[in-house]
């Protein structure tokens, strides 16, 4: 249910085939909800079976014809269904935690090293945030932005992507440096 709200969300900014929905997906929506494209597509079988959504076909010469959606009035209503609902907890599944969990048992060169991944993909996220963010800004300043934008639904679930990648750098740096003065002091002994 949430991929569906989440594709619904995205309809918001226009007419989308389901190439451009994936592509928006792991630019921006991907810092609050992950899917590959072919979830992706299944679920806009789905709404467009359940009347959420309208596709129309546009011809192209030399490629395959491509489905534009769209949202229904059904799909609009289905999205302000789902924002006046309470929002569900969330809990965290992290295979990394659990190794970290279990690190003075099992291979702390292993678990140093998946630490040190996730910072770094969390440092790649980051500037593919920060740069999200400046073109929505397009050389506006923050509050004249928030002020003035038509949609701010998406620099709002930016700023919480941007929130979350900050503290995993900070984070997996702290968790790195525990480890390695504790590798330090057991080679002393």
């Amino acid at each position: 249910m949430a991929l569906r709200n989440a594709l619904l969300a995205s309809l918001l900014d226009g007419e989308a085939s389901g190439y451009d929905l994936a592509k928006t997906f792991d630019a921006s929506v991907a810092n609050f909800w992950m899917a590959t494209p072919q979830q992706l597509y299944r679920e806009l079988e789905r709404m467009a079976s359940a009347g959420l959504i309208e596709a129309r076909v546009v011809r192209q010469e030399r490629r395959p014809d491509k489905r534009l959606f769209r949202l229904t009035e059904e799909g609009r209503r289905a999205l302000r269904d789902f924002t006046a609902e309470p929002p569900r907890p969330t809990a965290i599944r992290d295979e990394l935690l659990v190794k970290l969990q279990a690190v003075d048992e099992g291979d702390d060169a292993a678990v140093r090293a998946g630490v040190e991944e996730r910072v770094e993909w969390a440092r790649g996220k980051l500037a593919r945030y920060e740069r999200l963010r400046l073109r929505l800004l397009k050389g506006l300043g923050e509050e004249e932005y928030l002020a003035g934008a038509e949609r701010v639904g998406p620099y709002l679930t930016l700023l919480g992507g941007i929130a979350f990648e900050t503290e995993n750098i900070r984070w997996g740096e702290r968790v790195l440096a525990i480890l390695e003065r504790r590798a330090a002091v057991r080679e002393a002994r």
